[in-house]
């Protein structure tokens, strides 16, 4: 799965940059969008003074959007099931008659096919934000050696 090329020739700034880059798309735990946000102006402030970090900054955002439309994609698969197991099992009375909801009678009996489908959905984003974040890492390693690294099942938004 990971492509890597040979090493190029490269100064110690840009691959520290480049680096960076990766690096910041950990920010998310930090600040919101910060994994958009930070590679977005690292890469728009050295991508024409520097091929390595151009290729870098493309491949950082690629891999963060690609991981956003799988997440995309995951969300509308198990939302959709919780809600409509949960408002299936939801007495209307307790809705218009403004009753305390008791989910004692949460019937699942039927719908455990469609709950396993949501189930692997939620894991599969567990498993996605697992991956990612030691991808991350590997990369900004590879990069730091000056390696040229590209992501694992990304789709390539930015050419």
């Amino acid at each position: 799965m990971e492509t890597t090329t040979p090493l190029i020739m490269e100064t110690t700034t840009e691959r520290n940059v480049a680096t960076f880059t990766h690096l910041s798309t950990l920010s998310q735990y930090i600040i919101p969008f910060g994994n958009y946000i930070f590679p977005i102006l690292i890469w728009t402030s050295y991508k024409d003074k520097s091929e390595f970090v151009n290729f870098n900054g493309k491949q950082t955002l690629n891999f963060q959007l690609s991981l956003l439309l799988y997440t995309l994609i995951l969300a509308l698969i198990a939302i959709p099931i919780f809600a409509f197991v949960l408002l299936k099992n939801l007495p209307i009375n307790t809705v218009f008659n403004d009753e305390d909801l008791i989910v004692r009678n949460l019937n699942i009996d039927g719908n455990i096919g469609i709950l396993s489908i949501g189930a692997t959905a939620v894991l599969l984003f567990g498993l996605l934000k697992f991956v990612e974040f030691f991808l991350v890492i590997y990369a900004s390693i590879k990069t730091s050696n000056g390696e040229l690294y590209k992501y694992p099942i990304t789709i390539p938004f930015i050419k």
